[in-house]
């Protein structure tokens, strides 16, 4: 069977993906996306829909601030707003060495250009009457967003497969191998598909693309529990986290609470699994009662969760392989990746087309795991 052809080849249907297609598509390649199952249905599509810039890791700023921009023309960019609501992101402190926490991040956010405002105890209350009296002091940044994590990758896949890309689901890649200056995949069912560039963003997955040339990384799976409420009168506009990560919620206009519990549950790729145990929803809504007590009696009427990669610095792996020209790697988004998913498309089409992006990125190699294939136990009993 002769092999198809594509200029730049994409592993991994998430958001990552799909922005990586839309931004090549938008400068004339050709290109494939493929994915095992459906386009958004891991981390990109489960997740709490956070567009969160403060409280970020210091190198990821400046990625980060430009995902942001491409968030805010989202409608211009795809044709749909997918419930963007740039609602702002209120950053809670319980006590002193809190307080002393939430200043730093807000020094750092700050050295980046992003405004951050500083809230005492009397003018949360005035403010945000229905938090609870644990809190005593907060951070607020305006421009902090949410979206609609299920609507948002299949509307970029959309909008990318109008400009010309061939989308691919339901096809899982059981081969990869050099081929002259590029590479050839084959599929599950026979089929190949020589490309110039290869793009690997396939989450959980991505070592089996990473491995066979020579590279990996510590790699652990996981699940972000997510639960929803019944609606309640809605009066809680910006999303909410407390800084000791015990709780993160925020509520949509219908009145539904939208909450992610903590600790992330350990997933099962093989299976493609990510069960969430009763004491995760017990535990989140108890937190949540904790912030807001008017919501102690809410009751959750869905829970649910993904699979996605983890990796033990928190910080995923972005930019080109270092063993294989016309690699790039895009995975281990930690549960950081729905912010930025745009920058890091963008970025990569830069440095597929022009060789480089001006966006620094060298903090977020994969050399920086040589020799670290392993996950350390502390690490792994964060997500018991």
């Amino acid at each position: 069977m002769s092999a198809a052809t594509t200029d730049v080849a994409i592993v991994g249907g998430g958001l990552i993906g799909a922005w990586t297609a839309f931004f090549l598509a938008r400068r004339g390649q050709r290109v494939t996306l493929i994915e095992k199952g459906v386009v958004g249905a891991q981390s990109s599509g489960v997740n709490f829909g956070n567009l969160r810039l403060q409280g970020r890791y210091p190198a990821q700023y400046p990625l980060s601030l430009r995902a942001q921009a491409l968030w805010e023309e989202l409608e211009a960019l795809i044709g749909e707003d997918c419930e963007f609501e740039q609602t702002g992101h209120l950053y809670l402190a319980y006590h002193e060495e809190e307080s002393g926490k939430l200043e730093g991040y807000a020094k750092v956010s700050e050295s980046y250009g992003l405004n951050i405002e500083r809230v005492g105890p009397a003018e949360l209350r005035r403010r945000w009457p229905w938090l609870g009296e644990r809190t005593v002091a907060a951070t607020f940044s305006a421009r902090d967003a949410t979206a609609n994590p299920r609507l948002v990758t299949p509307a970029v896949a959309r909008a990318a497969l109008a400009r010309g890309v061939e989308v691919r689901e339901n096809m899982r890649v059981d081969e990869v191998a050099r081929q002259g200056e590029g590479f050839l995949l084959t599929m599950a069912d026979g089929s190949r598909l020589s490309c110039g560039s290869l793009v690997n963003c396939a989450g959980a997955w991505a070592l089996e693309i990473a491995e066979r040339f020579g590279e990996t990384a510590p790699v652990f799976p996981a699940g972000p529990p997510q639960f929803v409420t019944e609606p309640v009168p809605y009066q809680i506009e910006p999303s909410v986290q407390a800084i000791d990560g015990s709780v993160i919620f925020r509520q949509i206009p219908r009145g539904n609470i939208i909450l992610a519990g903590y600790p992330r549950t350990a997933a099962d790729p093989v299976m493609n699994r990510a069960p969430v145990p009763p004491g995760k929803t017990l535990a989140a809504m108890r937190a949540l009662a904790r912030v807001a007590p008017m919501l102690a009696h809410c009751h959750v009427i869905r829970v649910w969760s993904g699979i996605e990669a983890y990796l033990p610095d928190m910080i995923p792996v972005i930019g080109p392989s270092l063993t294989q020209p016309g690699l790039f790697h895009a995975f281990g988004f930690c549960g950081h990746g729905f912010q930025i998913g745009p920058g890091v498309g963008l970025c990569l089409s830069e440095m597929i087309l022009d060789g480089a992006t001006p966006t620094p990125l060298d903090a977020f190699s994969i050399g920086r795991f040589q020799g670290e294939a392993t996950i350390s136990e502390k690490f792994r009993k964060e997500f018991d």
